[in-house]
């Protein structure tokens, strides 16, 4: 199924923006999304060319990795701390679906 530009841009998932563009957005560097991808915290979608295309929901995580960074966090303890995060909040969004709220 094909989706139109405006269903694509509305998905959280839709690997939309650039490398180049993420780390303007991100105010960060190209090297430090490489980083991110390095340490498995994202895995941006590639194009047909090879070029790393970044989603916004990947953007939430590389932005709270650099709040992580910057305020002196080693980039692989920032990693885990956010995929233990998202892990608690994908549980606690699974346990209010269970009891019906």
């Amino acid at each position: 199924m094909t989706q139109s530009p405006d269903d694509m841009f509305g998905d959280e998932d839709y690997p939309a923006y650039t490398m180049g563009r993420a780390a303007e957005i991100l105010g960060t560097s190209q090297d430090f999304l490489r980083r991110l991808d390095e340490a498995k915290l994202i895995d941006p979608h590639r194009s047909t060319g090879g070029h790393r295309r970044y989603s916004r929901y990947q953007l939430r995580l590389a932005a709270r990795a650099r709040e992580l960074v910057d305020q002196g966090t080693a980039l692989e303890a920032a990693c885990r701390i956010i995929i233990l995060e998202d892990q608690l909040q994908e549980a606690l969004e699974q346990n209010r679906k269970l009891q019906g709220g």
